[in-house]
């Protein structure tokens, strides 16, 4: 079993910044792409950035930037830096891993349990 654990969330002013963090832990033999989605009321659940293997990243529009995703990989821990927020930005963020257990095995997907962002002076 593996698990996220983030943190990094919380209240800021807008123009702010915060980063957030999702360090994995458990039966990891390998991790494949890491993101980062959020989810805002009444909305549906959106990509925010994702980087795989060699550092390649993709973001959203809407974030492109003012966000730089990262990875560290010897702490299996991916990384989200947010600068120049939005009350837009205001949502429950999500980490996603893809995780191999062993050689063999087909890679699962794993979700944090998420951490508020609140952009509002």
């Amino acid at each position: 079993q593996v698990q996220l654990v983030e943190s990094g969330g919380g209240l800021v002013q807008p123009g702010g910044s915060l980063r957030l963090s999702c360090a994995a832990s458990g039966s990891i033999f390998s991790i494949g792409a890491m993101g980062w989605y959020r989810q805002a009321p009444g909305k549906q659940r959106e990509l925010v950035a994702v980087i795989i293997i060699g550092g390649i990243t993709t973001y959203a529009d809407s974030v492109k930037g003012r966000f730089t995703i990262s990875r560290d990989s010897a702490k299996n821990t991916v990384y989200l830096q947010m600068n120049s927020l939005k009350p837009e930005d205001t949502a429950v963020y999500y980490c996603n891993v893809g995780v191999r257990g062993t050689i063999s095995t087909a890679p699962n997907i794993y979700w944090g349990q998420g951490t508020q962002v609140t952009v509002s002076s």
